[in-house]
């Protein structure tokens, strides 16, 4: 990994020389725009519309348009901001860890010790640790005041950046004003529901179903051509079955009840192939076969892309 930013952890005296690392990266497939007709490359060219010629991005300056005029902001403006230059990630205050709500996280990056000795870094991690507290953190990043969370993640400190109170949107809907009455036993059988899918979570036992689509999509256009057969490269589409939508939710709720229960028996006596008639999408229990995010061979079968509306509708008719 490289470094994208050094500075220190400042917190009373104490000073914490650190190097910032991103923490996440994107395991997307890249593609490119190209002309549908002929396959043609699309680029874009970043040109001035004063003298029509095409500027280098080195010779780009930023600007601010109020409506009557124009403010041009170069890259030197913005470096002499007193907070770009700050290298400091300072400590405002301690605060128990439950009330960071996670809506208001942003980017992950880890922290690493910068210093001959580790002392003081790990002295602030063991701190954290024993009190359960995050440290709330202002910085300068990438030309923008940030406020972040300072904390542990295993054996290192990671700071994970914060959006502002004003970026956050309110929670409005006019949906939620009319009143509605859950029977208690509704509330039971959704209970029961939440019961068949409790289990401890895995990140590793899920996967980007569509980036792995895609990917086997492009090997089999790579190896066949553009006249690939889709039905063999990832199965048929299942045919609903028989059945109208369940609309009742009482009877949504048992069935969906009975559908867990189904596949809980097949999975003792198979392995997992019957639960896939009725697990939800990214939904099963750990130690069971799903549809959808749980990790799987990247070779699909001919079943493996069932829709989770198909999947409902099954459940629906059992």
């Amino acid at each position: 990994m490289r470094a994208v930013w050094k500075g220190a952890v400042t917190f009373g005296l104490v000073n914490v020389p650190v190097k910032l690392y991103s923490a996440t990266e994107d395991h997307d497939v890249s593609l490119h725009q190209v002309h549908d007709e002929d396959g043609g490359r699309i680029r874009y060219q970043r040109k001035c519309e004063v003298c029509g010629k095409v500027v280098d991005y080195k010779n780009i300056d930023k600007a601010y348009d109020d409506g009557e005029q124009t403010v041009v902001i170069t890259d030197a403006d913005l470096k002499a901001l007193p907070a770009e230059r700050s290298r400091e990630i300072e400590v405002v205050e301690f605060v128990p860890s439950e009330q960071l709500d996670p809506i208001m996280f942003d980017r992950s990056y880890y922290l690493e010790p910068d210093s001959a000795s580790s002392k003081a870094y790990v002295l602030l991690r063991e701190t954290l640790e024993s009190t359960d507290r995050t440290a709330i953190v202002q910085m300068a990043l990438r030309q923008k005041t940030r406020l972040a969370a300072l904390r542990v993640h295993g054996d290192v400190l990671m700071v994970q950046t914060l959006l502002w109170s004003d970026e956050v949107r309110a929670a409005e809907f006019a949906s939620l004003d009319e009143p509605v009455k859950i029977s208690a036993k509704e509330l039971d059988l959704s209970k029961q529901l939440v019961e068949s899918l409790v289990s401890d979570f895995d990140p590793e036992q899920y996967v980007d179903e569509y980036q792995q689509e895609l990917r086997t999509l492009i090997s089999a256009k790579l190896e066949q051509g553009e006249g690939i057969d889709t039905a063999a490269t990832f199965g048929e589409e299942p045919e609903e079955e028989a059945g109208g939508e369940v609309i009742d939710l009482m009877e949504a709720l048992r069935q969906s009840v009975a559908a867990k229960r189904e596949a809980g028996g097949a999975t003792g006596t198979s392995s997992g192939a019957g639960s896939k008639g009725t697990g939800s999408k990214g939904t099963s229990s750990k130690g069971t076969s799903s549809k959808g995010t749980k990790k799987k061979s990247t070779s699909k079968s001919s079943d493996s892309p069932k829709k989770a509306a198909g999947t409902r509708k099954r459940a629906a008719s059992e």
